[in-house]
């Protein structure tokens, strides 16, 4: 797992609390992570590997969402339009501006927001009800897959900045943890808002 700080107990303890919202903004997470997935494609289309593996990861997420509006309706839980959090939007603030290193910090992050899913899933999971937990532990095994994905492409893309293997690497590696440090801190600073994202609620700072 590449994150630098687990996710607080607190947010755990508010999301068992909050299942409905946890459903809610799930469900508005895959829809998110099914168009970031396009986003890449359209952005790189003459990186042909990528825009094959990510157009299969667009159709799995929304597959993904599809599942969770189902649960939804199972337990009927109502849709219901969210504000964005701060999450993803902090975290990309911290992205290089110009390519080549653009395409490489947007896989980096990509592959550190799978890592926090997959993360949250498993914490959640066994102090969830069923349905909610065996759906949510079989959906850490995806989100898992999903971050070994965005890192391969991450290494292809560092390759292909013109460096050797040694110096591609280490430019991996310097920015993953520079990134990494970032969505630590995101995701352990207080908030005043719960989503699948969010730091600790703020009361309970």
């Amino acid at each position: 797992m590449i994150l630098q700080a687990a996710t607080p107990q607190a947010w755990i303890d508010a999301a068992v609390v909050h299942w409905q919202d946890l459903l809610r903004d799930h469900a508005n997470c895959e829809k998110k992570a099914a168009s970031t997935a396009l986003a890449l494609l359209f952005a790189y289309p003459e990186d042909r590997h990528l825009a094959q593996r990510m157009a299969r990861l667009a159709r799995e997420e929304l597959r993904h969402f599809e599942q969770v509006d189902r649960l939804m309706q199972q337990l009927d839980v109502e849709p219901r339009r969210l504000g964005p959090g701060r999450y993803a939007g902090e975290l990309r603030r911290h992205l290089a501006t110009s390519e080549p290193m653009r395409k490489l910090d947007l896989l980096l992050a990509g592959a550190l927001i799978e890592a926090r899913s997959c993360e949250r899933f498993e914490r959640v999971a066994p102090q969830l009800p069923e349905p909610i937990a065996t759906f949510y532990a079989d959906l850490a095994v995806a989100e898992r897959r999903h971050q070994g994905l965005y890192l391969e492409l991450a290494r292809d893309a560092a390759l292909q900045s013109g460096t050797d293997a040694a110096a591609a690497e280490a430019s991996l590696a310097a920015r993953l943890d520079r990134l990494a440090k970032a969505e630590a801190e995101l995701v352990m600073r207080p908030d005043a808002q719960f989503r699948f994202h969010s730091g600790p609620p703020a009361e309970a700072a």
